[in-house]
Formats: C-alpha cells, structure tokens, sequence
C-alpha cells in the first residue's frame, strides 16, 4: 500500500502472535532468511552476513470499531514510541537477556514480553491508518 486510505478508531482486542520483531531487508523490508552465518533476501536477492542484518516490527493485532472486527499488521517503526526502542534495540536485549540468564528455553522471556505488549495494547483504543 503506496499510503493511507482511510483512517480508523478501534480498540485493541488481543495480540494475534508473540512475534514482534524479525529480520528485515534493509532494500524491501521482506523477512530475511538467516542462518548461523548469513542472511538471504528471497525477494529482492540482498545477502550479507547474519550478524548484520537489521530487524523491524511486526506487530498483529485484533482490534474492534463499534460494528466489526478487523485483523491488522502494524509494521516498522511507528512502533518505536510504544516499545521505548528499536526492533533492533529489542531484539539485542532479548538476546542479550537470554544470553546472560543462561535460558536456552526462550519461553519465559517471550511470555513476559507478550505480557507487556498485553498490558500496553488491550483495551487501548488507537486511530489506524487503514
């Protein structure tokens, strides 16, 4: 979508994944495939190295207006005054968190970050450009 088409008043139902953040191409914003040393760009061809790849927001949500509901994807960096940081930002102290807990199960990481995003999000009602 080259823009806005219209503007919508909802309120957030619930988050639709636990997922907030991935690799993105730095040329097209596609979801890159990493690997333990590289990163692989399926739609435009970008490669570089894993360590280097950028990451982006992804945020799905349920939201309803006053008649229906609706399924959005809220990406990219209108995000960044929510979560504090950047998705890269995030991701780092994720890793580093998880890193420096000794966790190889991510889980309780994750569910306290959903938990965040919960608490910040549910019931909110925000103005989407739809």
């Amino acid at each position: 979508m080259n823009g806005v088409q219209g503007l919508l008043a909802a309120s957030v139902v619930s988050i639709l994944n636990s997922c907030f953040t991935y690799p993105a191409c730095q040329n097209c914003f596609s979801r890159l495939i990493l690997d333990s040393r590289r990163f692989n760009c399926l739609k435009c061809g970008c490669t570089g190295e894993a360590k280097d790849a950028s990451y982006r927001y992804r945020l799905s949500l349920k939201i309803a207006d006053t008649k229906d509901l609706f399924d959005i994807t809220v990406f990219g960096s209108c995000l960044d005054p929510f979560f504090g940081v950047t998705a890269e930002n995030l991701q780092r102290y994720i890793q580093d968190f998880n890193q420096l807990s000794g966790e190889t199960n991510t889980e309780s990481s994750t569910r306290a970050l959903v938990q965040a995003v919960e608490t910040c999000f549910i019931g909110k009602r925000f103005i989407f450009g739809v």
